[in-house]
């Protein structure tokens, strides 16, 4: 058994020592912790995002060109998603389907949604909310 990270397939990585040819680090100098460089995460694309929320690609332009869902462009001038852009689609998708709202009320429910979660966390971060549950 070895204290080096795995890899992706579960094998040890190689380093120092593995080899005879370099010296093998003592325990009282090696590291104990591995380190690894920080590496942003990257966004997820259209395709992803349409294929996890189950929506038609169009329909997922339509709603970032009405403000529904935030996305950034690219390099190359894609569109790409945070990681909650599933989560939000599908909560459009559930206002549309369940309430029969048409997309300009959608954007101002999820408006009051969203203001509605901060004003509870505001309350429940002075210890004044009631014991009654919450609207959402």
């Amino acid at each position: 058994m070895t204290d080096r990270p795995t890899g992706a397939a579960g094998t040890a990585r190689s380093g120092p020592g593995d080899r005879p040819d370099q010296p093998v680090a003592h325990a009282a100098t090696a590291p104990t912790t591995a380190r690894y460089a920080l590496v942003p995460v990257p966004g997820l694309s259209l395709e992803t995002v349409a294929r996890r929320s189950r929506l038609h690609p169009d329909l997922v332009r339509r709603f970032v060109a009405l403000g529904l869902v935030d996305a950034d462009r690219d390099a190359v001038g894609r569109l790409v998603f945070d990681r909650d852009a599933p989560a939000v689609l599908a909560r459009i998708h559930r206002l549309r389907s369940g309430l029969c709202l048409n997309y300009a009320s959608i954007g101002l429910v999820l408006d009051l949604l969203d203001r509605i979660s901060l004003l509870e966390t505001a309350l429940r971060g002075r210890g004044t909310r009631s014991d009654t549950p919450p609207w959402t």
